[in-house]
């Protein structure tokens, strides 16, 4: 399947193109599960690099026991990382563990990858940040994938700290997130104080991404670092996206800045 490089995205620099989404374990707003909507989404995006929240691996009935990315990465000739961080025992003879969580495709190979448990309180739902890297026109790029607390700000904020000590000093990083919360609340600005926000750097208009097909408010993130550049940031409501999920995905064009 043929790919973009960096070339082809017009750019100066090297580029990569993004797309963070969460897909709800591919339950669109019509209430059917339908991963191959999902799948024609990121496909007309063309994108190289996504990162998807609200996974399932062999989780449940609910989405048929299936490998959720492991069917994605196949359905689109990417490579797959996958970080579980809610598990339980297998249900099923010789399925894998019952898994929950994030999941990062790349269309360039993934030569390292971790997840990292956040954390959380009480009995609320186990959190993780998904990491790996990639090389892309030359650049080393550092691509995480999150989804924070969606009840308790208190939560999301002492994660949304963990987070932005894991990254220490950040060179060619790529944040792709369902944060749960806008763009001025304490936990947002806990990470935007260290990365750029895209949207806020090269969007137009309020960016809504929940909850489709009428969104109302943003809280689906590409954040970066600052030796990289926004060239373009949409949220796309392309037909398969716009009914895929209950969020929409936010999709960017980002180049590396070599005066950083």
């Amino acid at each position: 399947m043929y790919r973009p490089t960096a070339r082809d995205r017009g750019g100066t620099f090297p580029a990569v193109r993004v797309m963070t989404f969460n897909i709800q374990h591919g339950q669109g707003v019509d209430g059917r599960v339908d991963l191959a909507r999902i799948g024609a989404a990121i496909r007309g995006a063309n994108v190289d690099v996504v990162g998807l929240q609200e996974v399932d691996r062999h989780f449940g009935a609910r989405s048929r026991f299936r490998d959720q990315a492991g069917w994605l990465g196949r359905r689109l000739g990417m490579e797959v990382a996958y970080g579980g961080n809610r598990e339980r025992s297998p249900c099923i003879p010789g399925v894998g563990r019952r898994q929950f969580g994030n999941a990062i495709l790349s269309a360039f190979p993934i030569t390292d990858r971790e997840n990292i448990p956040l954390p959380r309180s009480g009995t609320h739902e186990q959190r993780g940040l998904l990491r790996v890297r990639i090389e892309a026109g030359g650049v080393v790029w550092r691509v995480y994938a999150t989804h924070l607390q969606h009840d308790d700000p208190d939560e999301r904020l002492v994660q949304a700290r963990a987070i932005r000590q894991i990254l220490g000093t950040p060179q060619h990083t790529v944040v792709l997130a369902d944060l749960n919360a806008q763009p001025t609340t304490p936990e947002v600005r806990a990470l935007t104080d260290a990365l750029v926000d895209s949207w806020a750097a090269a969007g137009t208009g309020p960016g809504n991404t929940s909850a489709s097909p009428a969104p109302t408010q943003r809280i689906d993130y590409v954040l970066h670092s600052a030796d990289t550049r926004s060239r373009t940031v949409t949220v796309l409501t392309s037909p398969p996206a716009s009914i895929a999920s209950d969020h929409l995905p936010v999709l960017a064009d980002l180049e590396a800045n070599p005066d950083q």
